[in-house]
Parts: structure tokens; sequence; C-alpha cells
């Protein structure tokens, strides 16, 4: 039985599934969690821009995504800043373009290459100790340094 690929088939019943996006090769966003809404863009445009709801304000909650990883969804709150709210919503507003269909594809993309950055573990810094041969060659680099300094000075200036 060929089925859509938002279908599968279970012993000869064909059940819905929500559609996936990919962010990662290890993670994947059910369309459902993400809610868009759309309004009037501000700005030029004319007569246009007053008939035409072509803004998007896509909504997706971070804290109750059972999509991501916890401390994946712990740095993409850090990230957001100023766009989430404080239930943990990301708030993306994207007007730039004229229609719809673009200011939907933007706003999304931006909120994947969000969730893309924060899918980076940061790496841990080591501290590491000067080696005994570095230390030396400063030590002789100073030296150096202080006779070249101590020639410029008027005889008898001591």
């Amino acid at each position: 039985m060929k089925c859509p690929e938002n279908r599968f088939a279970l012993f000869g019943l064909v059940l819905y599934r929500p559609p996936m996006i990919q962010v990662t090769p290890s993670i994947a966003i059910d369309e459902s969690e993400i809610e868009e809404t759309f309004v009037r863009a501000s700005g030029p445009g004319g007569q246009h821009v007053n008939k035409v709801s072509s803004a998007v304000q896509l909504r997706f909650d971070v804290r109750r995504s059972p999509s991501l990883p916890n401390d994946v969804a712990i740095r993409l709150m850090k990230l957001a800043g100023s766009r989430l709210t404080q239930d943990g919503v990301i708030v993306i507003v994207a007007q730039a373009q004229r229609s719809q269909k673009r200011n939907r594809e933007e706003a999304l993309e931006r909120l994947l290459e969000m969730i893309r950055e924060a899918a980076i573990r940061p790496q841990t810094r080591r501290p590491t100790k000067p080696t005994k041969a570095s230390k030396e060659r400063r030590l002789v680099s100073k030296d150096r340094r202080s006779s070249i300094k101590a020639g410029r000075s008027k005889p008898g200036a001591d």
C-alpha cells in the first residue's frame, strides 16, 4: 500500500503522522510545535500593505518542546535573548518581503538557524601552563630588551 509521506499504514489502517522539519541529523521538529500568525506589515508599500497581512509572527515554545534535548533548549533560550518571552516562547517577526510565503520561509529559516547554532556544544577550555623553555625564552628576551633600553640612558644618570 503506497502512502503519502505524512501517512503510514499499520495493519491495513492509514494513520496520520505530522510532518517533521529536519534541523540537524539528530534533531527534527514537529510542524505542529510552530505557530504562525499573520499581521499587517509596517513601513512603505502603499495600498498593498494596508490590505494584505503579509508579515509573519512565528512562535516556538522552547520549554515545552519534546523535540529538543534539554541542553540544546537551554542554549537556545540564551541565544534567543529579547525574542524569548517569560513563558519560554521564541517570537520571530518577518516582514521584510512583500509576499506572505517568503516571509514565512524567512522566519522559519531564522528559527532553524538559531536551533542549529544552539545544537553546537561549546568546547570547554582546558587551562594550560607555559613550558619551561617558553619561560626561559621570555626571560632572555626581557633581559635583552632591558640592556638595549639601559644603553640609551645618559652616562652617570644612575
